[in-house]
């Protein structure tokens, strides 16, 4: 008995999504819970999995189709006896049926999303052919595997080929990459730890870009949209302040190894980031507050946004309620929404509600950045890089001396018409304070 797949609905507000990506074609077996296409909406971008086991019989929208929830854009076959419908697009003359998508004007930032031979945005790692695969080409067996996946290969040399899948059709997941890791021969020495940097890629041939203009893609056009009217709405301002992170890098180096072992997760900055910012957040409620209707809205809980860089646009998950959560459990969940945006796992409530954004530019090597407010908060904080520089040193007699420290730019860019300036800089000394001064366990 055939079985229809539909647009599916990704939130309580969300009404439409846009088909970016088909991971199955007419005639190909399909797995239950086996990814079956990717979608962008207002608020994630998503693998959508099979609810059923079957043959792919029907696609009935191509890419680039933005589409009502609850349209059928598929039809999936319980037998292999099914009939097969050709390819979409050998069949595009045929119009779609009038009532699974009755058209309509899109506005900007419906646009649908461009042509698969046409990047959306283009970059020296998608035209460069030394680059744009992860994995050496001409495996034995098709790759399946994530963004994630492949980026943890590439950092550790490893050939994806050689990596058992354990995920649904082989796919490969971090665990299996993470076991790969444990086993003494997986890494050899020479490729462990490189003794110099990874020569830098070719440059890309100009004749390999567009000569046409590319249109954005859905998530591009609702990254324009609210920059563009986070500016005009907030009059931003911007404070710096230097940071000493000079005793929180001993600590995590002293204790990054345990710290893994217990917790399953890699011991960055980040969670000693957030948590100085939440407990400066608690002592200067106005910093996490919002402008609404010409009154202030304080936010009882911090609801920390954490902005994750995608290969194709930009995503804040949401940490909820952040001011209850252990270091430990800051540091999990980080990892885990991230991990998670990367490999389009979100849900949409998992990408809203935040109260104040964290965003970590220093990865790129910056010294420090001054963002954009997402709204409707009323401040951000920007990350720069963390640097070891000569630091003028005071003793408690008044003796100055030179020392190497590890030092770091944090950048909070905030709301004037709500938060005064006099009240950024006691929030940014507080949060200074804290990191300044650390000297708490992590567990």
């Amino acid at each position: 008995m055939p079985i229809d797949v539909v647009m599916p609905q990704m939130g309580e507000s969300i009404m439409e999504g846009t088909i970016t990506r088909w991971l199955k074609q007419p005639g190909d077996r399909v797995e239950k819970d086996e990814p079956l296409f990717e979608i962008s909406t207002d608020k994630v971008d998503a693998e959508i999995p099979s609810t059923v086991a079957g043959i792919l019989a029907e696609i009935r929208f191509p890419v680039g189709s933005t589409l009502a929830v609850n349209t059928v854009v598929a039809v999936i076959a319980d037998t292999d006896s099914a009939p097969v419908s050709a390819p979409i697009a050998a069949r595009a003359s045929t119009p779609a049926p009038a009532a699974s998508a009755p058209p309509v004007p899109a506005p900007p930032v419906r646009d649908a999303a461009p042509k698969p031979q046409i990047p959306s945005q283009i970059s020296a790692s998608r035209i460069a052919p030394a680059v744009a695969a992860a994995a050496p080409p001409g495996p034995a067996r098709p790759i399946r595997s994530s963004p994630l996946v492949r980026r943890m290969a590439k950092e550790h040399g490893i050939d994806l080929a050689e990596v058992p899948g354990s995920g649904s059709a082989g796919r490969i997941t971090r665990d299996d990459v993470r076991h790969y890791l444990s086993q003494p021969a997986a890494v050899p020495p020479s490729t462990a730890r490189p003794t110099r940097p990874a020569a830098r890629p070719p440059l890309p041939n100009p004749s390999d870009l567009p000569a046409e203009p590319v249109p954005l893609t859905r998530m591009r056009a609702i990254i324009a949209q609210r920059m563009s009217e986070s500016m005009a709405t907030s009059p931003h301002a911007h404070l710096v302040y230097r940071v000493d992170m000079t005793r929180i890098a001993r600590q995590r180096e002293r204790e990054r190894a345990g710290f893994e072992s217990r917790h399953g997760v890699k011991l960055t900055f980040m969670p000693f980031v957030a948590t100085a910012a939440i407990e400066a957040l608690r002592r200067f409620p106005i910093v996490n507050a919002s402008l609404r209707e010409g009154a202030i809205q304080y936010h009882r809980n911090i609801h920390l946004g954490i902005a994750v860089a995608l290969e194709w646009g930009l995503i804040v998950p949401v940490v909820t309620s952040a001011e209850g959560r252990s270091f430990a459990d800051l540091a999990r969940s980080m990892t885990d929404l991230a991990e998670r945006a990367r490999t389009r796992k979100l849900s949409p409530d998992e990408a809203s509600g935040s109260t104040f954004t964290l965003t970590n530019s220093g990865v790129f090597g910056d010294e420090f950045g001054t963002p954009v407010i997402n709204q409707p908060e009323s401040a951000i904080m920007a990350i720069g890089s963390l640097r070891k520089e000569p630091a003028v040193l005071t003793d408690a007699e008044g003796n100055d001396t030179i020392a190497i420290r590890s030092m770091q730019h944090f950048c909070l860019g905030f709301d004037h018409r709500l938060i005064d300036g006099a009240d950024a800089g006691k929030f940014m000394a507080d949060f200074k304070q804290t990191l300044e001064s650390w000297d708490r366990e992590i567990v």
